[in-house]
């Protein structure tokens, strides 16, 4: 009796075990290969830019027109191509610096115009906006959720100082491209980078997928989060734990904008104070937008956003960095 009992349990788990993994790997591609996505995705993304700011696309095709918005193509992390548009400030010889500006999870460089639009517009700041890898004009087998992107952003901050050769980058990323900013500041980067703003970021990938498993399919991360972190490392090189914000916040120095809305509940709210929590070096700012669901603080309140972040960068300026 006992060994017929030990042999169905072991029966049970490892049917358990095969379902386990044919989720994860489901998962994991569910996740990180969504589709449509690139090129195929472009005029959603457009119609979403003019969405969260009216006459975005309008603005951008005219730069490019005139031939002051320009495409830039690099080779990035693992060899791939990426692309990235950049164009100076609205008054070159007093630009007050760079803006790399980091869009988020299946958007590109359309989507977050109203940012380029501040920034160069408003702000009077040069602007580089890249596709992270899988998006826009970027190639890439995957998304990276971030982790590897900061390479490719870090590359990209080198490409604009080249470029503008001023001596002030702030780096601006909403959502999965705020996650990158912050994976980003924990590493050792050139003097010229100074600043960085991050807008509804997730503390970690296995966080995010955590809530997006509850969310979404109304399941606990044990054990199909398990099993596709073990298809995302054998596959891609990284790990859902390992891709963490918090953990490169804690040896981030630079100041630093937290800005969450009080109402999203795709990346939680608490993930804002445990972000802002886990940097504890340096000058840092928290706003909370009131009534902001995610990735919508700008459209909830724009006059107030650009005036914190205005804020922001010119106290950034005072201090000894």
């Amino acid at each position: 009796m006992i060994r017929k009992l030990i042999k169905l349990t072991a029966f049970i788990l490892v049917i358990i075990t095969l379902d386990s993994c044919l989720a994860g790997r489901y998962m994991c591609n569910y996740a990180l290969q969504p589709t449509p996505h690139g090129e195929d995705d472009i005029d959603r993304t457009r119609d979403k830019a003019d969405s969260l700011l009216a006459g975005s696309t309008a603005w951008y095709d005219n730069l490019k027109q005139q031939g002051i918005l320009k495409d830039i193509y690099a080779e990035g992390f693992n060899g791939n191509r990426v692309h990235a548009v950049y164009a100076p400030a609205a008054d070159p010889a007093n630009a007050n610096g760079t803006a790399v500006i980091v869009h988020g999870y299946t958007d590109n460089h359309y989507v977050f115009l109203y940012l380029v639009r501040m920034y160069r517009d408003e702000l009077n700041y040069n602007v580089m906006v890249p596709d992270l890898q899988y998006h826009g004009y970027s190639e890439g087998e995957a998304v990276q959720m971030g982790w590897f992107d900061r390479y490719d952003v870090e590359m990209w901050t080198e490409k604009a100082h080249e470029i503008f050769n001023d001596d002030f980058t702030v780096v601006h990323g909403v959502s999965m491209g705020a996650a990158t900013t912050m994976m980003m500041s924990g590493d050792n980067l050139p003097d010229y980078v100074k600043a960085f703003v991050e807008d509804c970021g997730y503390s970690s990938v296995w966080d995010q997928f955590t809530a997006n498993l509850k969310q979404s399919f109304h399941l606990p991360p044990f054990p199909i989060l398990n099993s596709a972190n073990t298809v995302c490392r054998k596959r891609y090189g990284w790990d859902f734990k390992e891709a963490s914000s918090v953990n490169q916040l804690a040896k981030s120095y630079l100041p630093m904008l937290f800005i969450h809305g009080d109402a999203d509940d795709f990346v939680p709210f608490e993930h804002l104070q445990k972000n802002y929590d886990a940097k504890t070096a340096g000058y840092k700012e928290m706003w909370v937008a009131e009534g902001a669901v995610h990735a919508n603080a700008f459209a909830s309140h724009p006059e107030e956003y650009k005036q914190h972040v205005s804020d922001f960068l010119q106290k950034v300026k005072t201090l000894a960095y």
